[in-house]
């Protein structure tokens, strides 16, 4: 089966360093100053937000250049709305496509995308169960 380690070493008030085994690359972790924190680093769920997009991005991306799209320019914004009370969890999230390229044809976006959230993508899985999730999909010709 399966299996991802990750960690967190403390360094000092609420800053951590955090890492995982497979990759081997590390990232800072920090909290707001209104919390106790400096400001130095990812936010916990702003982290959950950045995997959620790249997970969904990859598998759209990857989907696309299947399918011969010429896309020039690609972007995966996360929006998430939190719950006004403690543990704050996400209530909505809406993920937003913003490509770019030439010819681009709209129903193989659409339907990388219902792959992507379907079959490919565990992290958009897991938050599915969490917060509901929209999608948003906007394509630009690189000519104009």
């Amino acid at each position: 089966m399966p299996r991802m380690d990750a960690k967190v070493v403390w360094s000092k008030g609420l800053s951590f360093t955090g890492s995982a085994e497979v990759s081997g690359f590390s990232l800072p972790l920090g909290a707001d100053p209104e919390v106790g924190g400096q400001n130095n680093g990812f936010r916990p769920l702003e982290l959950l937000l950045v995997g959620l997009a790249g997970c969904t991005g990859m598998d759209v991306i990857s989907i696309l250049a299947k399918k011969r799209q010429e896309v020039t320019a690609f972007e995966v914004r996360a929006h998430a709305e939190q719950a006004g009370d403690h543990p704050r969890v996400f209530t909505r999230i809406t993920i937003e496509y913003l490509l770019t390229g030439r010819n681009i044809d709209r129903a193989s976006v659409e339907r990388a995308v219902e792959l992507s959230e379907t079959t490919y993508c565990p992290a958009q899985a897991m938050l599915r169960k969490a917060a509901g999730i929209e999608m948003k999909i906007t394509i630009r010709d690189a000519a104009g």
